[in-house]
């Protein structure tokens, strides 16, 4: 593998929306804070069980979190690491007290940095420093962090198969935006993708992390044997094609337009991500395992909760392509259409739809 940080970079930054606006992430990021939520047990297991401190030589520890948007969920799910990790030098009959935190916060160039260091607790017990770039690549020197963590960033894809653009290729895509309820043709293409971001993305890390040091990753996923189409981000990505084919029929969009448009975002599996630490080798699997991310939530999320998410992850890269001016006029349409089938967002299958995995760094001797 090439080490430097352009081994895989994303063509374009389309990070999630900064301020703190009525349409920021700030402000619409509940759902994956819940998703967290629900698997701060299991991180707490995965530190008191299978994280090695007394192999870490120095009281300095080093820890990242890959795709961490502006806050606030990064905030909390740093100190709930940085709080496990103390506990578990307690039980070991070591003295926490000695212990120096730093804490990298890494996202896209283009991510609002601004608002995240803007709200950076005042009671924290790290120092804190961004980390400007893609994480489909290097970020750190060697041997340089104990601990990674990352959620519902792994999903985005370094760039869209160039095989969905290629009006004479079996993966053009067209009059969709994803690969749900696409033919096998597109969702092929979209793994392939995924599975060269992953091998870069794990190889990186591997070059990162000290030996023994871990990484926590939540990812989007699909469970065995359910289609995308009856899990709520896929019922969401059909809702959206299919209000941008609605413009087009009213002639507020061209077809090529549509046409030319592929969400870089790609869910994967448990088989699949097993399957790719395997390949690498470089880390032991010590927890990976299909969960609820709603399993918190109180009552069924109401469909302006869902569409207001979606946009404040989305609307960048809409943006981007289509322009400003229609971006209010998709998100509306999408809205009204989480309204109108709301029934199949309720009961869309939700178990597993979330994978927790544990990786911690081998050894090059193992």
């Amino acid at each position: 593998m090439n080490n430097n940080n352009t081994t895989a970079t994303m063509q374009q930054s389309f990070p999630m929306n900064g301020g703190d606006g009525p349409h920021s992430y700030l402000n619409n990021s509940h759902l994956q804070r819940q998703a967290n939520n629900a698997s701060r047990a299991m991180i707490e297991e995965a530190i008191a069980k299978k994280l090695d401190v007394r192999c870490f030589p120095s009281n300095s520890l080093c820890l990242a979190d890959l795709g961490c948007s502006v806050g606030p969920n990064t905030f909390v799910a740093m100190q709930h690491i940085i709080d496990a990790i103390e506990n578990k030098y307690l039980a070991q009959g070591l003295n926490s007290q000695v212990l120096e935190f730093q804490v990298f916060f890494n996202d896209l160039a283009a991510n609002d940095f601004n608002t995240l260091f803007a709200s950076l607790p005042d009671e924290r017990r790290y120092l804190a420093a961004g980390v400007p770039g893609s994480f489909h690549g290097r970020l750190f020197p060697e041997s340089s962090i104990h601990f990674m963590f990352s959620s519902h960033a792994l999903h985005w894809l370094s760039k869209v198969p160039a095989e969905l653009l290629d009006k004479n290729s079996p993966a053009w895509n067209r009059g969709r935006i994803h690969c749900t309820s696409a033919p096998d043709e597109v969702s092929h293409a979209y793994a392939a993708q995924f599975e060269k971001d992953m091998e870069i993305f794990l190889s990186a890390r591997a070059k990162e992390l000290v030996v023994g040091g871990m990484i926590v990753l939540l990812i989007s996923a699909l469970p065995t044997g359910i289609p995308a189409s009856r899990t709520p981000i896929g019922i969401l990505f059909d809702l959206l094609g299919s209000s941008l084919m609605d413009m087009v029929k009213e002639g507020l969009l061209s077809e090529d337009q549509v046409d030319s448009f592929n969400m870089p975002v790609y869910i994967t599996s448990l088989e699949q991500m097993k399957s790719l630490v395997e390949r690498n080798g470089n880390f032991s699997m010590e927890r990976i395992e299909l969960m609820d991310p709603t399993s918190k939530h109180v009552g069924p999320v109401p469909a302006k909760d869902y569409a207001m998410n979606f946009r404040a992850g989305m609307e960048g890269i809409f943006s981007q392509h289509f322009g400003t001016r229609i971006v209010d006029e998709v998100f509306d349409r999408l809205y009204k259409k989480t309204v109108e089938f709301f029934h199949l967002l309720k009961s869309s299958h939700k178990e597993g739809t979330q994978l927790f995995v544990v990786l911690r760094r081998k050894n090059d001797a193992d």
